[in-house]
């Protein structure tokens, strides 16, 4: 099965420290949790940085969807990955100034949970933005902790919430389209969170990570507030367009086009950056995809070549046999380079789209590469692939 394997994130590459923090607001299916990252103070280069899998329970939940269940395959699974860790400084203090920050709500892919996009959400992070990586409560995570209980005189209960299968018998449309409205109501309710944050009103983090949330006060600019997914998130992002104004525009990774009903199609009608993989799209995605603002708001597609559907999480930086077989997370392409490609074209489009006086130069320097190895518009696609 060959030598043992790690997570090697590679440093943000931008101009701020990143920090990081878990948030938790409700404590049951009510509830909404994710990553904040955000840039923090110039002094967090030798903080504690966090383990990628927050909890055993998510390597055991990745492990389950794939039928690999009981204690041998756990234990040999961590034996292999190691420990891996984010290098974020957590908990670190939120960057001084009085400068307002531009969010962007996260949604992950099916299967995951909150931290499998790190490298992402870093980089956003040391451009500037703020971060918000969710992890739904809808049973499309790998798993997830709810609560119950808590008083005066009692703490709170953890029950872990596997993912939902679709059981025999059950048409995974209906499952699945359930599930990506309330992904889109978990997008607009972080949204609101922030707001609260952000207006001084309390909120309480169950999470209790030792962040203060009073750093966040009249710090985040809700007048440039985007939404990006991978995958199942990204038809989530789609969706929390078309349900909530906040939202300016959306990029979304290789979007799962398939748990969107039809009806919703005319109501998105902003801004669109859609970056794809080229082995994962298909003709009935893209004729989906076509039907996307039909009153002429920005709509660019572009695929990035020698990349698979994982080449776009935080598993294209990890290598071996193991890895290989829990996502298939190996595309041809060098994965420091496919993140740079990703950010780059990210940062221009929101740049454009949220109206911010930033330099991304990581663009231009990148072009000439780009122009080989993106194929921008929409892909004729082999009808025999199909």
């Amino acid at each position: 099965m060959g030598g043992a394997v790690s997570l090697r994130l590679p440093r943000a590459a931008g101009a701020h420290p990143v920090g990081s923090t878990d948030i938790l607001v409700g404590a049951g299916t009510e509830g909404c949790f994710f990553r904040l990252f955000y840039p923090c103070s110039p002094s967090a280069a030798q903080k504690t940085h966090p383990p990628w899998f927050p909890r055993p329970q998510y390597l055991s939940g990745l492990l389950g969807i794939r039928g690999w269940e009981g204690r041998a395959a756990q234990y040999g699974a961590a034996l292999l990955l190691g420990s891996p860790q984010i290098p974020v400084s957590w908990n670190e203090d939120f960057s001084p100034g009085v400068e307002r920050r531009p969010l962007i709500i996260f949604s992950h892919g099916l299967g995951v949970f909150r931290t499998v996009y790190s490298s992402l959400c870093m980089e956003l992070a040391s451009n500037g933005f703020l971060v918000a990586a969710l992890e739904h409560r809808d049973g499309s995570a790998c798993a997830t902790p709810q609560y119950s209980g808590g008083d005066a005189n009692t703490s709170l209960h953890e029950v872990w919430v596997p993912f939902r299968k679709v059981q025999p018998g059950m048409k995974e449309f209906y499952l699945r389209n359930y599930q990506v409205h309330q992904r889109a109501s978990e997008c607009i309710k972080a949204v609101r969170i922030l707001e609260d944050i952000n207006a001084g009103r309390p909120v309480s983090n169950i999470m209790d990570s030792g962040f203060s949330l009073d750093a966040l006060k009249d710090r985040i600019d809700f007048s440039r507030v985007a939404v990006m997914g991978h995958s199942f998130g990204g038809a989530a992002a789609l969706l929390s367009l078309a349900k909530d104004n906040i939202f300016r525009c959306a990029v979304v990774l290789d979007a799962w086009m398939f748990p969107l009903e039809e009806t919703c199609y005319p109501n998105i009608q902003k801004p669109i950056l859609l970056i794809n993989t080229e082995t994962f799209q298909t003709r009935e995605s893209i004729v989906k995809i076509k039907k996307l603002n039909s009153d002429g708001a920005d709509l660019k597609y572009m695929t990035v070549k020698g990349c698979v559907h994982q080449s776009q999480t935080d598993f294209a930086f990890v290598t071996g046999y193991l890895v290989d077989k829990i996502a298939e997370a190996q595309g041809t392409m060098d994965p420091h380079h496919c993140l740079r490609i990703h950010i780059a074209s990210s940062l221009d489009f929101l740049q454009k789209h949220l109206d911010l006086d930033i330099s991304v130069p990581k663009v231009e320097d990148l072009r000439e590469m780009i122009q080989s190895e993106v194929i921008c518009g929409f892909p004729v696609i082999n009808d025999s692939k199909l």
